[in-house]
């Protein structure tokens, strides 16, 4: 299949991309990916392979599209986690401003 990434045409088939990735360790997935083998992996980072051009060259749509095109399954991006809640701290007046006493003046 031909697809536009970056303003480039590739033509691209599905056992291409796995055969360009087969050796590929899969980086830690922060944003979208898709599922190629039993492996996921960034979409950037297949983008990036698959095209030899520079992440930042490329959207993550574009890549997206295409991997979709060709059958593979893509996710969302992972929803952020939620933040922890502080530990919530009680304190007396007396606590936070001590009395003086005229000894200590």
């Amino acid at each position: 299949m031909r697809f536009t990434i970056a303003g480039c045409s590739f033509y691209l088939q599905a056992s291409e991309v796995v055969a360009l990735m087969k050796d590929v360790k899969a980086e830690p997935v922060t944003g979208e990916s898709v599922r190629i083998g039993r492996r996921t992996y960034p979409i950037k980072q297949v983008g990036a392979i698959i095209t030899k051009q520079d992440r930042r060259d490329f959207s993550a749509a574009d890549v997206i599209r295409a991997m979709q095109n060709l059958g593979f399954t893509c996710n969302p991006a992972p929803a952020p986690a939620a933040p922890e809640s502080a530990p919530v701290l009680e304190a007396t007046d007396a606590e936070i401003w001590p009395a003086t006493t005229p000894e200590q003046q």
